[in-house]
């Protein structure tokens, strides 16, 4: 294993397609099968076609997987017969590259349990700290590849141990990437925000994905958690950022319009990046929740500059008719996400500012009448 060019095993770009399968709309689903099935035969995967077809029902080709289960034996016996040669012949570091070479193989042609236990027996007979902490890499990725939470959950925990023990600068970084697309993935925008923003100057974990998907996962991360200031100086201004930003459909208009205050084009994008979000196994699960959450932080950005504004006025703003934008602000002012209240009569909306003094105040009485009562219990049960 070498810390400059990690192969993407297992090939990540699978479980994409494999998604589009699941959840995406049905004009994709063909394209994705035969990305997925020639992904699986340039790979020789028999244990993951295998799952494939059994996920989807597909009818299963037995010539062909009668072929990628001959080369995975063959492949399979090659390298034990080397580790059999290694553990009589050589010496321990032969040994564990002879261990990590099979674990990887089980690793690329998508035997899961497999190639666990073989990173596992690995792990234990290589002494490099730096080698072990790359093993607990894989393991991530394939918790990745199968997205099972668990396991990377585990692993990143184990690694942040390994790495606190010694680790280099080269997988502080990495384990930060991997830490943070995984917060991605479990909706933690606001404990994936830095770690994307602090590794986007070095990302080196093209095993994972390409920069410009990187930087997408970092700019809509920051979208949603950033204040205004931060925005800028981080994504806006930020020249490795502004080195791709452009090749990517729709997001440098979601930054700029999102910070420039362009409320119709920004709402225009945001259906962009919502498609964008549908289509994106790490962020389809939060879609509703993304696009929700950024509709009510341009609704709160345009209302903190006015006391009252009509309605007219910010349906104007964002290209929607007064209907779509009663309704819409409706629902957060019931459900406390905007401090304001909608004068239908007159059309207006105005702004209700918490008074953060009067809160303060009010709560402190609170919490004062409550020891009050606290201490008359106390001193009744005392008098007893």
């Amino acid at each position: 294993m070498t810390d400059e060019s990690i192969p993407k095993i297992p090939n990540l770009d699978l479980t994409q397609y494999q998604f589009i399968l699941e959840s995406g709309p049905k004009e994709l689903h063909e394209e994705a099968k035969a990305k997925l099935l020639e992904g699986i035969k340039a790979h020789e995967m028999a244990p993951y076609y295998s799952h494939i077809c059994e996920q989807f029902k597909f009818p299963v080709d037995e010539g062909f997987l009668s072929s990628l289960t001959a080369a995975n034996e063959a492949e399979l016996k090659r390298l034990d017969e080397k580790l059999e040669d290694a553990e009589k012949n050589l010496g321990e570091t032969d040994i564990s590259d002879a261990l990590i070479a099979k674990a990887e193989y089980l690793s690329k042609i998508g035997d899961k349990e497999k190639a666990i236990s073989a990173y596992r027996v690995a792990y234990d007979k290589t002494g490099p700290l730096g080698h072990r902490i790359d093993m607990v890499f894989a393991m991530i990725r394939i918790g990745f590849f199968f997205r099972d939470n668990d396991l990377i959950s585990r692993n990143i925990e184990k690694a942040k141990t390994l790495i606190e023990e010694g680790g280099d600068w080269d997988r502080r970084n990495r384990l930060k990437v991997y830490e943070g697309i995984y917060r991605i993935s479990i909706r933690d925008f606001k404990g994936a925000v830095n770690l994307l923003l602090d590794t986007l100057a070095t990302f080196t974990s093209t095993e994972l994905m390409e920069y410009k998907d990187f930087v997408k996962y970092t700019v809509l991360t920051a979208a949603i958690t950033l204040n205004r200031p931060d925005f800028k100086s981080k994504v806006i201004n930020s020249p490795e950022i502004l080195e791709v930003i452009k090749e990517i459909p729709n997001l440098d208009e979601y930054a700029t319009s999102f910070y420039n205050c362009q409320y119709a084009q920004f709402f225009s994008s945001l259906a962009a990046v919502e498609s964008m979000f549908k289509l994106d196994h790490l962020l389809h699960a939060h879609y509703r929740y993304y696009v929700r959450e950024m509709r009510i932080a341009v609704y709160a950005q345009l209302l903190e500059s006015y006391r009252s504004l009509t309605i007219e006025s910010m349906a104007n703003s964002f290209g929607v008719t007064e209907e779509w934008i009663d309704s819409d602000l409706s629902k957060f002012i019931a459900s406390g996400r905007l401090n304001a209240v909608i004068d239908k009569v007159n059309g207006i909306i105005e702004t209700n500012r918490p008074d953060s003094k009067n809160a303060q105040y009010q709560s402190t009485i609170k919490q004062g009448d409550i020891l009050l009562n606290r201490i008359q219990k106390l001193s009744r049960v005392i008098s007893v």
